[in-house]
Parts: structure tokens; sequence; C-alpha cells
């Protein structure tokens, strides 16, 4: 089964626009970069981070990284790093740890976009599987996501 039949279920019942591309397997949003032959500020990456004490769903480009402190202002939240795998597994379930798509609504959880995604006409974000991603607009995106905070939040990768 390509994608998760709960990722599938959701996209089809808010009549989502999207596309899903098939690729090797792979672990990072770098190499699903390389392996699509798209710039890394193409992908959106997901992150599950802890801030205080619940989870949130954090997408952001793949070629920059996560801004903590500026995080944490944008979800008013004392501290923030981000979750263990096992948190991770217990808390989102149904789909694989490392392609967790970015919509935290499925699982109770925050949502948080980094104004940046926005750039981009198209994106390629998790769709649960390491083999399959999403290709949707960010525009699109946010429809599928009511509780979306779109902020300042991520920074150049050294």
């Amino acid at each position: 089964m390509p994608i998760p039949q709960k990722i599938t279920k959701f996209l089809e019942k808010n009549k989502a626009k999207y596309e899903i591309i098939k690729h090797r397997t792979v672990y990072t949003a770098f190499d699903k970069a390389a392996t699509l032959r798209v710039r890394p500020n193409l992908i959106g990456k997901t992150l599950v981070v802890k801030s205080d004490r619940d989870l949130a769903i954090v997408l952001i480009l793949a070629n920059k990284n996560l801004d903590k402190n500026k995080f944490r202002k944008i979800a008013k939240a004392k501290k923030a790093d981000f979750a263990s795998e096992k948190l991770i597994k217990n808390k989102i379930g149904g789909v694989k740890v490392g392609a967790i798509p970015p919509f935290g609504d499925l699982w109770k959880l925050p949502t948080f976009m980094d104004r940046g995604l926005f750039k981009n006409p198209k994106i390629i974000i998790n769709s649960g599987d390491y083999n399959f991603s999403i290709k949707i607009t960010p525009a699109n995106l946010k429809k599928l996501i009511p509780n979306l905070t779109i902020g300042n939040f991520s920074k150049s990768r050294r």
C-alpha cells in the first residue's frame, strides 16, 4: 500500500488538489530532493517538536533549520525541542516515523508552517511512507489545515 489510508482519506474528504509522486526509499528531505532532482527549497521538511508539554507538527523548507527561539515565541512556549522517536511513535500513529505528513489535525496536534514555503508555486511534502510524496500548492495545504499557524521560524543551514 503506497500512502497510508488515513492520509488518502483525509485528502479525499477535504477535496484536496494534489499529486502523488513515487520515488526510491528516502529518509531525509535532502535525499528526497536529490532523488527527485529538485532544489531542496521545494521540499517541505516535517519536524515534530515538543513545546512545553505538547507536541506540534512544524513544516519548514528542506534547506533550512528550525530556529527554536523564534518558534518558541510564535508557539508561546517556554521550551521547544525535537520530540524523541519513542514519543513520536506513541502519539502519531498510522504513518512511518520520518515520513510524517504535516497534517497535525489528524492527531489533534497544532501545525506550524514557515512562511518561506509560500514562495514556491508547489511544494513536495511527506505522505506517511518513505517511497511516496505529495506535491501540493502551499495555498491548498493551508486550506487542509484549519488550525495552521504561519510564521517565520526557520534559519539558514550552516
